[in-house]
Parts: C-alpha cells; structure tokens; sequence
C-alpha cells in the first residue's frame, strides 16, 4: 500500500515537474522568443498627379490594372498647349530673325567704322603734310581748313565706333531675347509633354479617381501606383523579443492569406515609437500623466522585414495590409554573439 502511494506521488510529482518545464518554455517562447502575429504587407505607393491642369481627355487604365514604367495612364486636354508650343516656335522665330538683323547692322557699323578710319587717317596725313610746308607754299587758311577736315574725320571715326558699340549692344540684347525664347519655347513643350501622365514605376493601378470629362487640378492625385517591386512587411515586434532579433536574421513568413510561406530578412529596426503617456502639452511643456498602471504592457516596436521576392510561391498574391505572422529564425553568428 506504501509502495502504491510512493509510485502516485512519484507520478504526480513527475507530472508535475514536467508540467512546469512545459509551461515554463511556453512563456519563454511567448514572451521573448522573437516571433508575432502582427505583421503587415506593405508597399511604396505612388501618388499620381498630373503636372498641368485640364480637362481630362483619355484614360488608358482600369482600376487593379498592372502597368509598366513609362506606360500611359490619363491625358490631359492637349490644345491649349500646342497652341503655347506654336507661339512660343513664332517667338523664337521672331527672336531669331531680331538677331539676324542686330548681326547685320554690327557687321554695317563696323564697316562704317573702318571706313570713317580710313578717312581720318588720311585727312590726318594731309593735315601733317601741309603743316610741315614752309615759305608761304600754301596759305595758313588751307593748313587750317586742313587741321579742321582731319579733326572732323577723327570725330567721324569716334561716332562711328560708337555705333559700332551700340550695334554689339542690340545684338547681345537679340541673342539674350533668343535665348529667353528657347526656354519658353522649351517650358511650353514640357508642358505639352507633360499632359499625358505616364506610369513612373511597374506597379499596379488603385483606387482610380479620374473619368474622361473631368477637371484635373495639376499637383492633385488622382490615383495610387502601387510599387510592385517594393513590398516589404512590417512586423510589430513586442519589447521584450528585440534582443532576440539582429539585423539580417532570416525570417519566416505565413500569410494569413491561404497561409502561404514566404522566406524574408530583418532589414532594419526602428528606433523610436510615440509615447502616449507623456504628450506635448499647449505650452510645449510635458503633459505627464498623474497616474501609474502597475500592469505594464509591452510596447510593440516596428521591424522591416525584406521579402524575398526571387522566391515567391507561383500565383501568390501580395496586397498591401495583408496580415502576417512572422517567426526570426536568429542566425548562428548572432546567437553566438548574443551570448
């Protein structure tokens, strides 16, 4: 009868005990192993506003529609701008012609100019040599209606270089007016281009906001391009299961989706979180919170988890906001050196 209590008690007692190893790695596994159901699919998403504002004339989409960089999206009401690119081609044409006529009238006054030096130049010879004559060889009127030709040469070489400075002038003044119309010209055809609203990424059309006859405002979204090269999931990780996690870990992930495994790595940890209990206050002061809860949960913290897109299972669907669990599987090196 001892002996069968001996052998009850030994059968409870071992029971016991490994009840309480089990329970025990559950709540290490619970609590710090580094794994959370609360994961989520995210993606960059593109806002897609068209540049200058008209009336919308083509679209070329339907909503969930996978598109490629550069393909058509929407267009734009295109007149008003091609008649900005045709008056800003006459402008440049009218700039141009301009510079033509100021290269003329330069190349005239330069022309001029030497001409007129020409003149002075010899004017001014004929003054010297009848200054130079002597015994009365011609009379002191002639040698002063000489010094009076030379010097009226001189003036007329002077102005004549003037106008050549006023003529380089006009022509720096035309060239500078081509170069203003190029750029307008340039900024009306960008304009012009930019009214068909092309795709910027491969990605996947959502929540298409525009209808053919409607009134798009330039720098107003109006639908979502979904990145489909950079989904990535976001796992929120509780306190207590960071030191368990190392930037490069691998990671498996189970969508919620059809529980369909995929493979990851812990890209980046993040570095800070709101803290509820003490805001900002009115007068930029802390807003502490009088009161203390002694039952503290733990904060979620979030984790970029890279998925590996190279090894998708075929016909796996990724939708940002799809929910996760996520399990770290931590690498020998960083166990090691966690220890």
């Amino acid at each position: 009868m001892r002996f069968a209590n001996l052998v009850r008690f030994a059968a409870t007692a071992a029971v016991v005990i490994v009840a309480a190893f089990v329970g025990h790695a559950l709540w290490k596994h619970y609590m710090y192993s580094p794994w959370t159901r609360d994961g989520r699919v995210r993606a960059e998403i593109v806002r897609i506003a068209p540049d200058v504002a008209g009336i919308v004339t083509d679209v070329r989409v339907v909503d969930n529609q996978a598109v490629k960089k550069g393909d058509l999206l929407f267009v734009v009401d295109q007149a008003r701008y091609r008649n900005a690119v045709a008056q800003a081609k006459a402008n440049l044409s009218a700039a141009e012609a301009a510079a033509r006529a100021a290269g003329a009238n330069i190349n005239a006054a330069f022309a001029g100019a030497q001409q007129s030096r020409s003149n002075y130049e010899m004017y001014e010879a004929q003054s010297e040599r009848r200054q130079k004559l002597i015994n009365n060889v011609i009379s002191a009127e002639d040698k002063a209606n000489a010094v009076a030709a030379a010097n009226a040469a001189r003036a007329g070489w002077q102005q004549a270089q003037a106008s050549t400075k006023q003529a380089s002038a006009a022509q720096q003044q035309a060239l500078a007016a081509v170069a203003q119309a190029q750029v307008e010209l340039a900024s009306a055809q960008l304009n012009l281009d930019r009214t068909q609203v092309l795709a910027p990424v491969d990605g996947y059309v959502t929540n298409l906001d525009v209808r053919i006859g409607d009134y798009a405002s330039a720098g107003a979204a109006r639908l979502a391009l979904i990145d489909s090269d950079s989904y990535w999931i976001y796992g929120y990780f509780e306190e207590t299961k960071l030191p368990g996690l190392r930037v490069g870990d691998p990671v498996d992930i189970r969508l919620m989706s059809g529980g369909v495994r995929l493979k990851g790595t812990v890209e980046s940890i993040a570095h800070g979180i709101t803290d509820a209990d003490n805001p900002t206050g009115s007068d930029l002061l802390a807003d502490v919170n009088p009161t203390f809860n002694w039952v503290r949960l733990a904060q979620r913290v979030p984790v970029r988890v890279k998925i590996d897109t190279a090894h998708l299972p075929p016909g796996t669907v990724l939708s940002a906001g799809m929910t996760a669990t996520l399990v770290v599987r931590p690498s020998h090196e960083n166990t090691v050196a966690a220890r």
